[in-house]
């Protein structure tokens, strides 16, 4: 086993506790970093990183679940086009020239940033809930009862509008390993008005399918294309995936110490330098 990469153990324990803390993939992390940093080939960065998040989120998913706030029906509704979109993405990212798709993950990176800098507080999210600003279909209700007692009702709308949302980011889950949780967080609160909490668990579990099938479309890629492809991914992953399955637990802590709206404003900021620096090297 090459241990040259033991420091990532460290770094995805940081990087699994912000991500999930502030409810951010974490391959938006780790892309970049293995391709700024570890300088891999652009589409064996994003295979790995997807191979990460998997694990990350998996720890997500059961939590949410456990806390009965997903809507799966929604959720199933959402996956049924994000994952044969991330499927299709995946394959596309070994026809795209490296630095074709290191400029494309610079425009995601950016798109996220300004997400996230532009980000309202989940109560004024919540407070906007039943002002009716979306197309509302009356006949799709929703009542979800968590664990510990709270009740959110609220109505499913724009359906055709989510799931376009959910296709678009799951084909840049693929290209870029990052966009659908964005993507799902502008339709379920902005345009839909779900509430917060639904919203964000509800995406996690999309997303985790979604990282799914898009690593596993990588990973055979990999296979099939013979090489190191394969054996660099397994290299790292020995050192991210116990990070992120220790940082994801302490993820809820970095929720309860950090407000949200000020971490991710300032994940908005550091991801527009890092956005800046990737198109700038793929311009070079």
């Amino acid at each position: 086993m090459d241990l040259s990469y033991w420091y990532l153990v460290p770094v995805s324990v940081v990087i699994a506790s912000v991500a999930n803390g502030a409810g951010v993939g974490g391959a938006t992390f780790f892309s970049p970093l293995f391709v700024l940093v570890l300088r891999l080939n652009p589409q064996v960065a994003v295979g790995t990183a997807l191979v990460t998040e998997v694990f990350g989120f998996a720890s997500g998913v059961s939590g949410h679940a456990r806390a009965k706030a997903i809507d799966w029906r929604t959720a199933g509704l959402l996956a049924l086009v994000s994952v044969p979109a991330a499927v299709i993405g995946s394959l596309l990212s070994g026809l795209v020239p490296g630095d074709v798709l290191k400029a494309l993950l610079g425009v995601g990176l950016a798109g996220v940033a300004v997400a996230f800098i532009r980000h309202h507080d989940a109560e004024h999210e919540d407070a906007a809930i039943g002002r009716g600003e979306g197309v509302v279909d009356p006949h799709v209700a929703r009542t979800i009862v968590t664990r510990d007692g709270r009740s959110y009702r609220y109505r499913a709308c724009r359906r055709s509008e989510g799931r376009a949302f959910a296709a678009l980011g799951g084909l840049f889950v693929g290209l870029i390993s990052t966009g659908l949780g964005e993507a799902n967080s502008y339709a379920l609160v902005k345009r839909c008005r779900i509430p917060t909490r639904v919203s964000v668990a509800t995406s996690v579990a999309v997303v985790a399918v979604t990282a799914v099938a898009a690593s596993l479309t990588h990973v055979v890629d990999f296979a099939r294309a013979g090489g190191d492809a394969l054996a660099t991914v397994g290299g790292l992953a020995v050192f991210t995936v116990p990070g992120v399955v220790l940082g994801g637990q302490l993820g809820p802590w970095v929720a309860s110490r950090v407000p949200e709206r000020h971490m991710l404003p300032a994940l908005g900021w550091l991801f527009l330098a890092v956005a800046a620096i990737t198109l700038i090297e793929a311009m070079v």
